[in-house]
């Protein structure tokens, strides 16, 4: 069975800095590949951070910060997953998941469907309609950003053909309860990993405390600092996964799968 190293990128993405945060993330990447980390995962729109000012820091694919964590992943030879403010090729604004290569090209992207409109983010950006299941190292990831964690149903709709989440966000201080929950509730519902990563620091008159965190197939925390001390580091083990879901097999339940896929 397939096994893959994740390296939890939590840092300060600063606000409105995108040169200062890049350089933070081009830091992490290379005590990502010194762990031995397969894939690094950054925060929700951690170029610019959690801003609603697109209009100045939203970029095209070929922006220039889109292409600088491109040189990252391919100098460090490392799988990059990466939280973006993008202008999509009809002109509108969108909140990205772009999932990076070894060799820096794009293998994959996600727009977050849910957006959040207690910020006015649904006035902004416009949201997207599919799910994003990516394959690294033979290990399948589904790929969803920050609000998107609320709502369990985007989440059972890959569940079965996955062996982990990835959330990327910026999520506030003041409901670190909620993440610490939710995180932990969609790992052990759909018996599969869950690889969250949040930023840390200030910005946009919000704080943010972290709480980045990696559980397994049974909801139990599978996180361990790296060696360095700088990076957390998860395991993903497709056996695992397999296991947990043909010893207590509630996938196989008909209440369990969305209405979409029991319609088939």
């Amino acid at each position: 069975m397939t096994n893959l190293t994740v390296a939890l990128g939590e840092y300060d993405t600063g606000w409105h800095d995108p040169k200062t945060s890049l350089g933070r993330a081009a830091a992490l990447a290379r005590d990502a590949r010194g762990a031995g980390a397969d894939l690094l995962v950054l925060p929700e729109m951690c170029i610019s951070g959690f801003t609603m000012d697109a209009e100045n820091f939203a970029e095209p694919d070929n922006g220039p910060s889109i292409e600088t964590i491109s040189q990252i992943a391919a100098s460090e030879k490392l799988w990059i997953i990466a939280g973006a403010a993008m202008r999509d090729e009809r002109g509108r604004f969108v909140n990205r998941a772009l999932v990076l290569s070894p060799d820096g090209t794009l293998a994959g992207s996600y727009e977050k469907q849910r957006l959040f409109s207690y910020a006015k983010e649904n006035e902004i950006y416009s949201p997207g309609h599919e799910p994003c299941v990516v394959e690294i190292n033979g290990v399948k990831l589904g790929v969803f950003i920050c609000f998107d964690l609320r709502f369990p149903e985007l989440f059972r709709e890959v569940g079965p053909d996955v062996d982990a989440f990835v959330v990327i966000a910026n999520w506030p201080e003041t409901r670190q309860a909620h993440w610490d929950t939710l995180t932990r509730a969609r790992a052990i519902e759909n018996q599969c990993y869950m690889i969250a990563v949040n930023r840390i620091g200030e910005g946009g008159e919000l704080r943010y405390a972290g709480g980045s965190v990696a559980y397994d197939a049974w909801g139990t925390r599978c996180d361990l600092p790296a060696p360095n001390g700088q990076l957390r580091i998860a395991g993903i083990a497709s056996a695992q996964v397999q296991r947990a879901r043909e010893s207590f097999p509630i996938a196989s339940s008909s209440d369990y799968a969305p209405m979409a896929r029991r319609a088939k």
